[in-house]
């Protein structure tokens, strides 16, 4: 991934040099799972949710969708009024969603997903 496609807010997203064994050995899954719980912890601090886990990946995600519904609703009751309000949240209104993987050298890998 290009450094200009991460999210706003993620710089270097590797742990701290204690994560990795002292020998120099690729880490072991119990390791790796470490290595993830602390780069989510770390995404979970700067306001991103878990939406998705399993052993080896996490997807994370930021901000919220738009209830169309409830502003179609509000729309018809102020007599059109509030359209202006709906189409400024539908413009300015975005999900950020990203998988995050740790790789058999212990490195956290992170895809940008659909929005």
């Amino acid at each position: 991934m290009r450094p200009h496609d991460e999210p706003k807010g993620w710089g270097a997203l590797q742990p701290p040099p204690g994560y990795y064994s002292a020998d120099g050995r690729p880490p072991d899954a119990m390791q790796r799972g470490l290595i993830l719980d602390w780069a989510v912890n770390q995404r979970i601090a700067d306001g991103w949710r878990v939406e998705s886990r399993s052993r080896t990946q996490v997807v994370m995600v930021r901000g919220n969708r738009l209830n169309h519904v409830l502003h179609a609703i509000l729309m018809v009751f102020t007599c059109f009024l509030w359209g202006a309000v709906w189409l400024a949240l539908a413009v300015t209104n975005k999900v950020e969603r990203v998988a995050l993987t740790v790789d058999a050298r212990g490195n956290i890998v992170s895809v940008n997903g659909p929005g």
